[in-house]
Order: C-alpha cells, then structure tokens, then sequence
C-alpha cells in the first residue's frame, strides 16, 4: 500500500469515444500525469488501471516545448491486468481530453510503444487517427508489436 503522506491527486476522465451520447460509445479512462515530468511506477499505473475495471485506461504526459495548435505528449495504455501496445479508442478518449483544454489545437501526437499516433480535430469537430500496421510475421518467426501469430 502507499502510506497516505504519498497519495497523490491526478486529473481523471471517463470518455466515451465513437459516441456523442453519454453512456454510449467504448469507454475508456483517461488520467494525465500533467503535474509529474515522468510517469508514476508502473506498479501505481496497472493499479490505477484495475481499480477503474474499464478495458483500458490511458495515461498521458505531456512534452515541453508544445504550442497552442498542436499538442505532443507521450501515452500508454493498460488493462485492469497488464500494460498493452495499442489502443485506438482509448488515443481518440485522450487527445477528445487534451483537445477539451486547448481550443484551438486541432493537431495531437502521442509517443506510443507502438510509434508516433497523430489524432487530428477536424474543422467538424470529429477525430481522424491512422493506425499502424504490421506485417504478419511468417510461423515460427518472431511477432512484432500487435502481431498475431497463426498455427
């Protein structure tokens, strides 16, 4: 356990992205590490993590040196079990948070284990995102990240 002289207060969000209605769409939590230049442990986040119960929770930092029209940050993503490589709908529920603060940024890059994600906010208001792809590794060969191995 954290000794309470140790708890801190971190900015939490449940968004529900692919949905404009409340209680609609694919949750996920979103918590920015906005006060810290690194992450908490990984132990602390996989906690956070089950503690929310949703099926991902994403954790946010913020790089220096942005602007006002564009954000760059770093993100990663858990599961109430363990830390996974990609998650396009919990990256749509942050930059839907970081874009809520910053009026008029209409461009979000996030440094991924999966490489750079860039969500851009359209003049619509709506979220575009390409994700990455992978080849199919051959059998018997090592899977890269997102891979999926077929016997």
């Amino acid at each position: 356990p954290i000794p309470m002289a140790e708890l801190v207060q971190l900015p939490f969000a449940q968004v529900d992205a692919f949905s404009s209605k409340p209680f609609s769409g694919n949750p996920a939590a979103v918590v920015g590490m906005g006060q810290f230049q690194a992450y908490l442990p990984d132990s602390i986040l996989q906690a956070i993590a089950a503690e929310n119960n949703l099926s991902e929770t994403a954790f946010w930092l913020e790089d220096s040196g942005g602007n006002e029209d564009e954000f760059t940050g770093r993100l990663r993503w858990f599961t109430p079990t363990l830390e996974i490589d990609l998650c396009g709908h919990a990256t749509i529920a942050t930059a839907h948070v970081v874009f809520s603060s910053r009026p008029s940024a209409r461009r979000a890059l996030f440094k991924t284990m999966s490489g750079t994600l860039e969500v851009v906010r359209g003049m619509d208001g709506r979220y575009e995102m390409a994700l990455p792809s992978w080849r199919l590794p051959a059998a018997g060969s090592a899977a890269g990240p997102g891979a999926v191995l077929l016997a």
